[in-house]
């Protein structure tokens, strides 16, 4: 692999400081309202700067997902590794880690009706390239945890896919921990329960 030249090295910290920022924006604010200018300040660079890294609001969100299903990925290797858990463990603890970088602010939102941000999600390469990964990945745990039945077999497997996803945008926990009565750890379990068991007693 070529040495990067010190401009190339420069400019590659920039652009990972720029992504973190977007990151810990969408996390606190939402794309909606995060901000070019916010994020060049927060940066602490000229907007004319970032926009030589990223040509759009929508390029910056698109980043940030990337960054995420990378930090996904990662995880999920962990998780593949631990040659005693089960499919349905490793998918518990999927859910877990996801909930707790929503409450520790690290877990970027984007909505899911915005046209122009959809259709940057829908063009770059990368982006769509590791959700494929991600989602095979935990469709494969979800259809073994259905065959290993601890996961209701008539449920269909993208059902129980998209329920996983809806955890790291869940509005419950950031409104439990707003409350401040609950403790992260006592908010994981409680929503780790309901999505996992239901709220009928005995479940």
């Amino acid at each position: 692999m070529a040495r990067l030249s010190f401009r190339e090295q420069v400019l590659r910290v920039r652009e990972d400081a720029i992504v973190t920022s977007v990151n810990r924006l969408l996390a606190d604010k939402g794309f909606d309202l995060m901000t070019v200018d916010e994020v060049a300040a927060d940066v602490g660079i000229a907007k004319a700067s970032l926009y030589k890294h990223f040509p759009s609001k929508e390029a910056l969100a698109a980043a940030a997902m990337v960054r995420l299903l990378e930090r996904v990925l990662a995880f999920l290797d962990q998780q593949a590794a631990r040659a005693e858990a089960t499919a349905f463990q490793r998918l518990e603890a999927m859910i877990r880690w996801a909930l707790a970088l929503q409450l520790a602010g690290e877990m970027p939102t984007v909505p899911s009706q915005n046209s122009t941000l959809r259709a940057e999600l829908m063009a770059h390469k990368t982006y769509l390239e590791l959700l494929m990964q991600v989602s095979e990945r935990l469709g494969a745990w979800i259809e073994q945890a259905q065959a290993d039945g601890e996961i209701d077999p008539t449920l269909p497997p993208e059902v129980v896919l998209f329920t996983i996803y809806a955890r790291g945008c869940d509005p419950v926990p950031a409104f439990l921990k707003g409350s401040g009565n609950f403790t992260d750890e006592q908010i994981v379990e409680w929503v780790m329960r309901i999505c996992l068991r239901g709220l009928r007693a005995g479940a």
